[in-house]
């Protein structure tokens, strides 16, 4: 923040996360939802967006901030993709187990209060996720007031049915354990992404979880070491 204002920056678009909610109790999430993070991860990004409402009301800047779900997928070309060193994503740990980079993948908990007992989250497509920046950007440049907009594609999908459709997919077979709960995992994340609708006129084009994981798979097959040499 100094260094935006030691170069005259009034306009910020910040990368936050649904971790700020933890646990919510209502689903879908909206923006006025209570901000309690049961973990590091969320904790950290809450106190950067209190930090950025604080310098906005110092320096007159604008920010907005951006709170992803589970951004996944890749560049529908194939050019572009998600490689992590220590990947901890979901796709990508079953795309890497489905090209046998990995042994097994591992389901961190099967007895949530859910439909299959598994976690559920809301995945966004990379692409539909850039797309919500540029609005976000062309909004603080007509004079948008400081705000926080959720991004995801507003539909629940359990680990195990992204298992079974990362399956389909690939049309391989890898081995699933089943793990004990992670510490800090809500049992459900689903968003609410109408006031970026609304607001930033933003209109996701592929929320489809069969259409994310189908880009990730084309730019796994063809990146099998990421973006390594191999």
């Amino acid at each position: 923040l100094k260094a935006l204002e030691a170069h005259k920056v009034k306009q910020l678009v910040f990368s936050s996360t649904a971790a700020v909610y933890g646990d919510a109790k209502s689903q879908p999430i909206r923006e006025d939802a209570p901000l309690k993070p049961a973990s590091p991860y969320g904790e950290t990004k809450l106190a950067i967006e209190r930090m950025l409402h604080w310098w906005a009301q110092a320096s007159g800047a604008r920010f907005v901030s951006l709170r992803y779900f589970n951004a996944a997928g890749a560049k529908a070309s194939g050019e572009i993709g998600e490689d992590h060193q220590n990947e901890t994503h979901l796709i990508p740990i079953i795309l890497q187990a489905a090209l046998g980079k990995r042994e097994s993948v591992s389901i961190f908990g099967d007895d949530y209060p859910t439909k299959d007992g598994t976690c559920i989250r809301d995945y966004i497509h990379v692409e539909d996720l850039a797309e919500a920046h540029l609005l976000a950007l062309r909004y603080l440049e007509e004079g948008g007031d400081s705000t926080v907009f959720n991004l995801g594609g507003s539909k629940g999908i359990s680990v195990k049915e992204v298992i079974e459709t990362a399956a389909e997919v690939t049309n391989r077979y890898f081995k699933v354990t089943i793990a004990p709960r992670r510490s800090g995992d809500p049992a459900e994340l689903v968003a609410s992404s109408e006031k970026a609708r609304s607001m930033l006129k933003w209109e996701p084009q592929k929320t489809s979880i069969r259409q994310i994981i189908e880009d990730a798979w084309s730019w796994h097959r063809s990146h099998p070491d990421g973006y390594r040499k191999s």
